[in-house]
């Protein structure tokens, strides 16, 4: 059972009802995910501010936004944020060929989303203890030191939400439940 309980604006600290506002602004509805954050208007704040930065200010395209964010996602085993980053992804006109591919962890569908999803996964799994072969490979499928700060980021963004999503044990939104997900166990 969860401490949890996803805040509406009427029950909102008087500090998060602007950013839920923008929410709703922003959704036409108020994600699961705000509420719970509402609670901690800083988390709030700096959850939509990581998020708005890592998803117009980096340089990453559609599709490698996507990788990162469902890479993540998927690593953490967030049932509430795989579904609503299918649903984003097919918003964006994502390939639903990528996005199954990172829901299932299945090969992607070029060598370049490939290295993006496996140094994603090394900065995650390493704790950002990535060694210079890691590095170098990422490198020479054609990424920048600049993309690797922009990788850290988009971990920053996603353990707010992935560790809040498993502490508030956040219900999946209406919208996204056509998406639900649950990880799928790996063969011995």
């Amino acid at each position: 059972m969860s401490l949890f309980t996803p805040h509406t604006l009427e029950t909102a600290p008087e500090a998060s009802r602007p950013l839920l506002e923008d929410s709703l602004k922003s959704f036409g509805r108020l994600p699961g995910l705000h509420g719970v954050l509402a609670e901690s208007p800083a988390a709030l704040k700096g959850y939509k501010q990581l998020h708005g930065i890592f998803a117009t200010e980096t340089s990453f395209d559609k599709d490698e936004l996507t990788v990162v964010w469902q890479t993540i996602n998927v690593e953490h085993e967030c049932h509430y944020c795989v579904p609503a980053h299918t649903g984003i992804a097919k918003k964006m006109k994502v390939d639903d060929a990528i996005s199954a591919a990172l829901r299932d962890e299945t090969p992607l569908p070029n060598a370049r989303l490939e290295a993006l999803r496996d140094f994603t996964l090394h900065v995650v799994r390493q704790r950002g203890n990535v060694t210079d072969d890691q590095v170098q490979a990422f490198i020479r499928a054609g990424f920048t030191q600049r993309q690797i700060l922009e990788v850290i980021l988009g971990v920053a963004q996603k353990v707010i939400s992935n560790y809040t999503n498993h502490l508030a044990q956040t219900p999946v939104d209406a919208p996204m439940q056509a998406f639900a997900w649950s990880k799928v166990p790996k063969a011995a």
